[in-house]
């Protein structure tokens, strides 16, 4: 099963000190072992994207951080099958300032591919490179965003693209319904475009979520509890919050699982929204 975890914070310039402080928490490599894994962050109005081979060692939490300040990072980990193009179907995928992960698999996915692909626009249909049915998912949610005229906007709301997100779920599972295929696929879907973050969750997997608030430590930034409060850095990290998304946990902690077929919005504010439906 692959590996989803992404990030949204209020200040871009302490991301790197939010995945320190999930070291203990969250899980970046399972087993079966994955062999390709892609990060993706924000650098202003660039895209980041990187990937890691299975011959690189497994990276750490902290080398998931981007080279420069980034209000969200998504990370994803998989084992490819033989034969795959590493570069053209490792996640995250990206088209312009979306990022999408899927964690899971489409059951019945031979079948369901092409009528999937005829309902994409053509534009769509040519981001489509790769052979993984999550690359397809994610055409589905770019035809949702085009459909209401919302792909590039940088105010959309986060309850209007999770709901985009949950609709992109449920047409494949309606899909599949319709085909008759029998097994429930797993549909654990995020993306982010860089000021909000939304992810849903269809299907047995668990998908977690946590809301970090600020301290007063940091050990990358060498803040401690003696630092004097004249230090910016104080300040800075008392008030910074994140929420985060992940699919695999060391320890549960103060993290709520998703509830299946519950869809989690969070828009710049840093406010989460819980949206359920069938």
């Amino acid at each position: 099963m692959s590996v989803v975890l992404a990030a949204l914070t209020s200040d871009p310039n302490l991301l790197k000190c939010e995945l320190h402080r999930l070291a203990g928490q969250v899980l970046v490599q399972t087993e079966p072992r994955a062999n390709a894994m892609g990060v993706g962050a924000y650098a202003q109005d660039e895209v980041l994207l990187r990937r890691f081979s299975s011959a690189e060692a497994d990276p750490s939490l902290a080398q998931l951080a981007p080279p420069n300040e980034s209000e969200a990072l998504l990370f994803h980990a998989s084992r490819l099958p033989v034969g795959l193009s590493f570069e053209e179907n490792t996640q995250p995928f990206r088209a312009r300032r979306w990022l999408f992960a899927h964690q899971g698999s489409v059951s019945g996915f031979d079948a369901l591919r092409a009528p999937l692909m005829a309902s994409l626009p053509e534009h769509i249909q040519r981001l489509v490179r790769g052979s993984t049915d999550s690359e397809v998912l994610f055409g589905v949610f770019l035809r949702h965003l085009r459909d209401v005229g919302r792909t590039d906007d940088p105010r959309l709301e986060a309850r209007v693209a999770g709901g985009l997100l949950a609709d992109t779920a449920r047409e494949v599972i309606k899909r599949s319904m319709e085909a008759g295929i029998p097994r429930a696929s797993t549909l654990n879907l995020v993306a982010t475009n860089g000021f909000i973050l939304v992810a849903c969750r269809f299907g047995e997997e668990p998908l977690y979520y946590s809301r970090l608030e600020g301290g007063t430590e940091c050990e990358p930034c060498g803040v401690t509890a003696s630092t004097p409060e004249t230090q910016p850095a104080v300040g800075a990290h008392r008030r910074r919050r994140t929420v985060v998304v992940a699919s695999h946990l060391k320890r549960p902690g103060s993290w709520v699982e998703l509830p299946r077929g519950t869809t989690l919005a969070v828009g710049p504010d840093l406010q989460v929204q819980l949206v359920t439906g069938t």
